[in-house]
């Protein structure tokens, strides 16, 4: 008897039925529908992802292929291309953004205690930034980006404890950054480091009303007077340490509270940058170590793009497409939670393409993940049924009680 499912069906457990089903009724995601449900759906999917499945046809092919370990997933059968591809464009696209925040609200419980803040500070840390998807504008032309290019937008925020995205947004390419960032709510006292694409004053006078301490480099041609000049440390890379009031009236209006002005030399890249921050008690040291950690967001965005399904989509309407980002991104979410709860220091990659070739293996997942290197428990090898079985149950490797002659 086999003790545990397949390791898909293990991680499609992350994702509770019950739940996903009351996604799926308030959403209204399956009036009127006939045998392919939207659990179906959510499979052929996340198969899509974990399986690197380029097509319609790789979809439908690997789950067919996939002989009885298909009821460990809950699937009713092997679906049709065209039934996917119909679901893909119909069926609404928030129900798996609903789904992913389901998840992460679980995943962070799941993982809390292996959680590790980046810098010493006690302060809630997070990145915000977004990233273009380009589209081909005549594949996809209700993406119209520039005049002969389409784009679909992704806005992230990352919490750097556990690396973990607390906030996706996808927006069509023109929407520009700051304009999602005046939605968001962050906790009063954390710290938001974002890059140049974010700065207006406006935007900075609401994160210092509203408590929240905030990071960036600065525009070049800012006008500033100078409030107090601070003392920087005899060695390290620290230019000037300065408090600062906008000076220009549009400035001053937006934002009035000072704020701080550190210029840093950066050996690797032989430059000087020039941070901006409301933060007045850190280190000058521990604002560029801030902006620094930043580069986690880019490094998350680089991940998505090149070990999951966002850049080749197996649908063309706008539909089909968001509906493939989301669940991109509740797969990367789930591949965060496993490199979490795992005692390897796993790199994404590394664990992308392990779990492409295991997705059907039938391993306990917090073992694997733990220990995919090395055979499984004996308890695993003795509870599968042999495959020398006879037609009369018995094991033709069992040796035979000889005759006395």
């Amino acid at each position: 008897m086999v003790r545990c499912g397949n390791l898909l069906s293990q991680i499609l457990g992350l994702v509770p039925r019950v739940e996903f089903a009351e996604i799926v009724r308030r959403r209204g995601a399956e009036r009127a529908c006939k045998g392919f449900s939207s659990w179906d759906q959510f499979v052929a999917m996340l198969f899509c992802q974990l399986g690197q499945a380029h097509s319609l046809r790789e979809i439908v092919g690997g789950l067919g292929s996939t002989l009885g370990k298909k009821v460990h997933m809950g699937l009713r059968g092997t679906p049709k291309r065209s039934t996917l591809s119909y679901a893909n464009a119909h069926r609404p696209w928030q129900v798996y953004q609903d789904v992913f925040y389901a998840l992460l609200d679980r995943g962070a419980g799941m993982v809390r205690d292996k959680l590790k803040r980046p810098l010493r500070f006690k302060n809630p840390l997070f990145s915000m930034d977004a990233s273009v998807i380009d589209l081909c504008l005549s594949i996809f032309p209700w993406a119209e980006f520039r005049q002969t290019k389409g784009a679909v937008k992704l806005h992230m925020v990352i919490n750097h404890e556990g690396y973990l995205p607390v906030f996706a947004d996808l927006t069509n390419g023109k929407t520009h950054e700051i304009k999602v960032a005046r939605t968001l709510l962050f906790p009063k006292g954390s710290v938001v480091v974002f890059d140049r694409g974010y700065n207006d004053y406006a935007y900075f006078g609401s994160l210092c009303a509203d408590g929240v301490f905030f990071v960036t480099r600065a525009k070049e041609g800012t006008i500033y007077e100078v409030v107090e000049e601070r003392p920087v440390p005899r060695r390290g890379n620290i230019l000037s340490d300065k408090i600062i009031r906008l000076a220009s009236p549009r400035g001053r209006a937006q934002c009035p509270c000072d704020l701080r002005l550190v210029e840093v030399w950066i050996p690797e890249k032989n430059t000087t940058m020039v941070f901006v921050t409301n933060h007045l008690a850190f280190g000058p040291t521990t604002i560029a170590a801030i902006y620094k950690e930043r580069w986690q967001i880019e490094l998350f965005f680089k991940a998505i793009k090149q070990n999951l399904r966002i850049k080749t989509f197996v649908g063309t309407s706008k539909n089909a497409l968001l509906t493939q980002i989301w669940t991109a991104l509740i797969a990367i979410l789930m591949l965060k939670i496993m490199a979490l709860r795992s005692k390897l220091g796993w790199s994404l990659s590394t664990l992308v393409a392990l779990l492409r070739w295991n997705l059907f293996a039938y391993r306990d997942l917090w073992e694997w993940v733990d220990n995919p290197y090395g055979p499984p428990p004996l308890e695993e090898l003795f509870e599968q049924p042999s495959l020398f079985d006879n037609a009369f149950g018995q094991h033709l490797t069992q040796p035979q009680r000889g005759t006395s002659s």
